[in-house]
């Protein structure tokens, strides 16, 4: 089985918040493939610099959640695929079918088209209208939510 990981359960996972003990546990029951793009590299290097300017974060647990992604991915713990123009064709189809009854962003419904093109059958997400849209395209979601972000 495969999973995509979406920037708001890796941020979870890196940095603390009121997920992360869930990301954690759901990564301690994860017996399957983790899909993460450059995309997911890019937001989760960009919402770690924006809890730092928010001062929600120091220089140094930056620092340190950086290495440990970098740790993560260079170990194996996640398969880094490139985005390619399948997906945006994908993200489109899912755009014209859901997007004016979900209200989902463009980069959500690319993560998305991503997770379904790689042929993941789940989303780690805690993004509500992500889930929303990846539950209506036919994946199943997790972790099962109390509190829901924006990434």
């Amino acid at each position: 089985m495969k999973a995509y990981c979406d920037t708001s359960f890796l941020v979870s996972l890196y940095a603390p918040d009121e997920n992360s003990a869930v990301s954690a546990a759901e990564m301690r029951r994860a017996s399957t493939t983790l899909l993460i793009t450059p995309l997911c590299e890019l937001e989760l290097v960009n919402a770690l610099q924006l809890r730092l300017f928010r001062k929600e974060l120091t220089a140094e647990e930056v620092r340190a959640a950086h290495a440990a992604v970098q740790s993560d991915i260079s170990a194996g713990v996640y398969s880094l695929q490139p985005l390619s123009i399948g997906v945006f064709e994908a993200a489109k189809r899912l755009s014209v079918k859901y997007v004016a009854g979900i209200g989902s962003r463009s980069l959500d419904v690319l993560h998305v088209a991503a997770a379904l093109t790689m042929g993941a059958e789940i989303l780690f997400s805690f993004d509500g209208k992500q889930r929303k849209l990846a539950k209506a395209a036919g994946l199943r979601v997790a972790p099962g939510m109390r509190a829901e972000k924006r990434s």
